[in-house]
């Protein structure tokens, strides 16, 4: 099976469903910006107050370029991976892409005490997240061969299901993969 990859709106559950989804199909996970920060050893807030966003997306590309090359696994995407057409064009030719798509309104809930996300420390998130979705959930669907809806309430459990059963009506995966229910 090829690689896996969620991607949406920081702060959507691609961490959390990922980690589950990997862990259900026997898989690797890997989250990418984990890994960028394992990297440059900091934190990627650090790293954009000093070095700037063009400088990250550099770095993203590059680990985005690397984890799509390999065979399988699971892979959470950071929120602004889609903002490059490179990362585009290796997500959607070489994996399977999943979008976890939240409303601004549903992640501005999830995130009100976040202080890690760089793009979201500001004096008004929700209408942060309101633009990064505008310019981002056309660039989601271009690059998606699913869209999961992750409105409140679906748990990461519910949400795994549902892309179990998008992989399964796909023929990605063998019918009755999801009888052992994940996250149990």
């Amino acid at each position: 099976m090829a690689a896996i990859a969620l991607i949406g709106m920081p702060g959507g559950g691609k961490s959390t469903v990922g980690r589950q989804l990997a862990k259900y199909l026997n898989q690797k996970f890997t989250d990418a910006d984990a890994l960028i920060e394992q990297r440059i050893q900091q934190s990627i807030r650090s790293f954009f107050e000093r070095e700037g966003e063009e400088r990250f997306r550099d770095l993203e590309q590059g680990i985005i370029d690397e984890l799509t090359t390999a065979a399988d696994g699971v892979l959470a995407t950071g929120g602004g991976v889609v903002l490059r057409e490179a990362n585009r064009r290796h997500l959607r030719d070489r994996a399977t892409v999943v979008y976890l798509r939240s409303t601004p309104e549903e992640l501005a809930w999830r995130l009100r005490h976040d202080t890690q996300r760089p793009l979201l420390q500001v004096v008004d998130p929700l209408a942060r997240l309101r633009q990064l979705y505008e310019e981002r959930d056309p660039l989601y669907r271009e690059t998606a061969h699913f869209v999961i809806e992750t409105g409140r309430p679906a748990s990461a459990h519910a949400l795994v299901n549902m892309i179990l059963m998008q992989l399964e009506l796909a023929g990605l995966i063998e019918s009755g993969h999801r009888r052992g229910q994940p996250g149990g």
